[in-house]
C-alpha cells in the first residue's frame, strides 16, 4: 500500500540538518515532502509550531478504495482516523534560532520518533527523525505559504 513515503526513522539518509542562518525565520506554510507524496501545513502554536498532514498523492487506499487511514497507529482507537489531518509534530519547540525540537509521528509505521526541524528561510526545511543515535531526514519543499 502506498503511503506518504517519508519514513524519517530506522533509515539514516541525512546524517546532518541544514545549517541555520537566519534568525527568528519560522516555517509556516505548506510544504511537500521529500518524495513528493504528502504535503504538511506548519503553523505556529504554543511556543512552537504544529505540522499537519493536508495532502496525499494517493489519498485512495487502493486495497479498500477508501481514504488512507492509520491503521498502523499503536492505538486501536486511532486506526481508523483518516491520514489527511493527522498531526505529525507532538511538542515542536524552538531549540536554537531557525530549529525546533520534539516528536514526529510516522503514520508508514505508526512509530513517534524524536525529530529536529531545522529552517535556514527560503523553500527549505530539514526535517529528521530519530532512532537511539542514528538519525535519518529528508528537505521539504515549501509550496505555499
Amino acid at each position: 500500500m502506498m503511503r506518504f513515503g517519508f519514513v524519517l526513522a530506522a533509515i539514516a539518509v541525512l546524517f546532518s540538518a541544514a545549517p541555520v542562518v537566519a534568525y527568528g525565520a519560522e516555517p509556516v506554510g505548506v510544504w511537500l515532502t521529500e518524495k513528493g507524496d504528502a504535503r504538511v501545513k506548519i503553523t505556529k502554536c504554543s511556543s512552537g509550531i504544529c505540522g499537519v498532514v493536508v495532502w496525499l498523492r494517493e489519498p485512495i487506499d487502493r486495497a479498500t478504495g477508501r481514504p488512507q487511514v492509520d491503521d498502523k497507529n499503536p492505538n486501536p482507537a486511532l486506526r481508523t482516523r483518516p491520514v489527511i489531518g493527522i498531526p505529525l509534530f507532538i511538542g515542536m519547540r524552538p531549540s536554537a534560532p531557525g530549529k525546533w525540537s520534539g516528536q514526529i509521528y510516522n503514520a508508514d509505521d505508526g512509530g513517534t520518533y524524536v525529530s529536529h526541524v531545522a529552517f535556514a528561510g527560503g523553500n527549505a526545511l530539514q526535517v529528521e527523525g530519530c532512532v537511539g543515535i542514528i538519525c535519518g531526514g529528508e528537505t521539504w519543499t515549501r509550496v505555499a505559504r
